[in-house]
């Protein structure tokens, strides 16, 4: 990752709204949330303003949004969320960390969607 994206991405998260707004959708996995329902999960946050922050977190590519319906779905941009934990953590140990190295693999493999046997019911 290019440290220019690097800093957009920081400067998206360096508000407490977008920040929320980003762990929300990454509990909410791929399926993501509706921009309705994250103006609602942020108590009281006028519509006009939830927009600005989800085209500020889409602009440095945090989240992306489709359309269903009437409807604005917005969901976490794994990959890219994954890039910048990995820009953060590259260089851990003069970058001879295994088990940074494992974990920016393993999560540079997210989906959003679950895993493991007790998600097959």
């Amino acid at each position: 990752m290019e440290q220019s994206r690097a800093l957009a991405g920081f400067s998206a998260l360096a508000h407490e709204s977008r920040l929320k707004i980003v762990r929300m959708l990454v509990v909410a996995g791929a399926g993501g949330m509706s921009a309705g329902d994250i103006a609602a999960a942020l108590d009281a946050s006028s519509p006009s303003r939830v927009s600005f922050h989800l085209k500020e977190l889409e602009h440095a590519g945090l989240i992306s949004g489709r359309r269903e319906g009437k409807s604005v779905i917005y969901s976490a941009c794994w990959t890219d969320l994954a890039d910048l934990v990995a820009f953060l953590m590259h260089d851990c140990c003069q970058g001879h960390c295994r088990c940074c190295d494992q974990a920016i693999e393993l999560f540079s493999k997210c989906t959003g969607m679950p895993t493991g046997p007790e998600n097959n019911v």
